[in-house]
């Protein structure tokens, strides 16, 4: 395919948005799987964060790749509607925006390498959206699930803010509830790499974050730190 074709297919992707269409044939609900990969784990060890970084299929991946992560769910979270659809949430009015909820053993990665993970696949100076992603719906997000990890969570806050010269506009807030999203969008990445890559690199998202966080963006060396290498 020619470079003047691959363009126009890129700006309709990244257009389109954090959205697709239903082909997954997952026997189990993202519940059920998230039930399943907490009962794996010892409970004392089991742990769950909750972030919002604009599109949820984009969120992913970064924290898959840390040992000690057991899953990564899409869904949704900081809305008033309860157990809502992609479609109500992306036709506004509820409040939610798109998150990944993490469960991970807390006895191989911890909140804080999560965190500096999260802040470098973020860009924490637009509350508009994230990347060629516009809305609330799409707004940077830290759920804390306890007083502990807001706690963890400000202090990051405040260590990231004293690099930069403007300020952060990523939100802390508390809260109990997650809800996941269709099946579909969940490991989107694996399941529809060509659209999804297709997709990341027409909204432009690792080139700002480029932009903002030079080497560390992706937060791969956090990663690597995380997994011993």
């Amino acid at each position: 395919m020619s470079r003047l074709l691959i363009l126009p297919l890129l700006a309709t992707l990244a257009l389109m948005g954090c959205a697709g269409s239903s082909t997954d044939t997952a026997s189990s609900t993202p519940a059920e799987q998230a039930a399943l990969t907490m009962a794996d784990l010892d409970p004392a060890l089991a742990d769950t964060a909750i972030f919002a970084g604009g599109c949820f299929w984009c969120m992913e991946p970064p924290f898959d790749k840390i040992e000690g992560v057991a899953a990564t769910i899409s869904g949704f979270a900081g809305g008033t509607v309860p157990n809502p659809s992609y479609r109500r949430v992306v036709q506004g009015g509820t409040g939610h925006t798109e998150v990944i909820q993490i469960i991970y053993d807390a006895s191989q990665v911890d909140f804080g390498t999560l965190l500096q993970v999260y802040w470098r696949n973020v860009d924490p100076f637009d509350a508009g959206g994230q990347f060629c992603d516009r809305g609330d719906t799409y707004r940077p997000e830290i759920f804390a699930l306890n007083a502990e990890q807001q706690a963890q969570a400000e202090a990051s806050k405040q260590a990231i803010a004293q690099r930069f010269d403007q300020p952060l506009v990523v939100d802390i807030t508390p809260t109990d509830t997650f809800y996941p999203a269709e099946d579909y969008h969940q490991n989107f990445y694996k399941t529809n790499p060509d659209r999804y890559y297709s997709y990341r690199i027409g909204c432009r998202r690792d080139a700002r974050l480029e932009q903002i966080w030079g080497d560390e963006a992706g937060g791969d060396a956090f990663i690597a730190s995380a997994n011993g290498e």
